[in-house]
């Protein structure tokens, strides 16, 4: 069992994803009082509440507990598309102290999530050069949530470092465990809801915001509005919706969508509530990429037969290959 720590860990939605794959949580890192207590309130291990851009400080501790993989979210607000995408606020400079926390203790493992917008930043070949410096191979994905067990279209950039080891190892095993179809929230949660059809506000009104639970849902953002008195039908919402029966999925209902148990327990403000979980990592999607670590590590017939050359997997008639992978994968390219 491998042995990790996870950073940045708002609530928990990689640290439970990865136990619930097998692996030692030993410690979590935040520094946001309200995620930690979340956090602490369900985990048994410790979290400490830490200014990760407190390198120093960050490294002698973290490195007491002498993990075999460093995880970690780090603050993707400049990069994503519900932000400014403004890297100059200095938000987008935490991921520099997430490679340089790596990289001063050396893990076996490693893994770096956040929005695909990051690949447009030069911050990312940046850290990609300095992990590639320091003897890890690489391997990068985006992975869309609802092809890898979670109702909701949601596509997070990955980068997985081994130390030692040789680039792209990972990409065929996450490839081929994919889903052949994204999954709805009717297949995941049946009929609990009580309801066929839900609002979610859109960014602009020139965007649906009435969704179906027979699709996966969009993705979960930290702000989660009622249905405006004078909103009107657009062209893309479903046919037939009475808008006097529509609401908004619950804050805890969310968190259903984010792949949470109902066992897990939340508590805090709306506000903060909504913040953390639509910031989480679901969890679902955190155990998918944390077993193909595992069957990386621990099952080597299954590692050779999948290191198929990457223009088979660009050939095979797979939907979700071909939306997820032939996009992100360019031969003899690292991201």
């Amino acid at each position: 069992m491998i042995k990790c720590v996870d950073l940045f860990s708002g609530c928990g939605g990689l640290s439970l994803g990865f136990e619930k794959a097998g692996f030692i949580v030993v410690a979590a890192y935040d520094n946001w009082q309200p995620a930690i207590d979340v956090y602490q309130e369900n985990f048994s291990h410790s979290i400490k509440k830490l200014d990760l851009t407190n390198e120093a400080k960050a490294v002698e501790d973290i490195s007491f507990h002498n993990p075999e993989l460093i995880m970690g979210g780090p603050p993707c607000q400049d990069f994503s598309s519900a932000g400014k995408r403004d890297i100059s606020l200095g938000r987008a400079d935490i991921t520099y102290h997430f490679a340089n926390i790596v990289c001063a203790i050396k893990p076996k493992w490693f893994v770096m999530e956040n929005v695909e917008q990051i690949k447009k930043s030069h911050i990312l070949q940046d850290i990609v050069f300095q992990f590639i410096e320091e003897g890890y191979g690489l391997s990068s994905v985006i992975l869309d949530a609802s092809y890898c067990g979670v109702p909701q279209a949601r596509t997070r950039f990955f980068l997985v470092g081994h130390l030692g080891d040789k680039h792209n190892q990972l990409n065929g095993i996450l490839s081929a465990r994919l889903s052949d179809k994204p999954m709805t929230i009717r297949e995941y949660l049946g009929d609990s809801l009580g309801i066929d059809f839900y609002y979610r506000h859109p960014r602009n009104y020139n965007r649906r915001g009435v969704f179906s639970i027979d699709e996966p849902s969009p993705t979960v953002r930290g702000v989660n509005r009622p249905i405006p008195s004078g909103y009107k039908l657009n062209k893309c919402d479903p046919e037939g919706v009475n808008l006097s029966e529509i609401r908004p999925l619950t804050t805890i209902e969310r968190s259903y969508i984010q792949t949470f148990p109902k066992t897990f327990k939340f508590h805090g403000t709306k506000t903060n509530l909504e913040q953390m979980i639509g910031n989480a990592v679901p969890v679902e999607l955190a155990k998918y990429l944390a077993e193909s670590i595992n069957i990386y590590s621990n099952n080597g017939a299954m590692k050779e037969s999948m290191l198929f050359d990457l223009d088979e997997i660009f050939e095979m008639p797979n939907k979700a290959l071909h939306r997820t992978t032939k996009n992100i994968m360019a031969k003899k390219r690292l991201f």
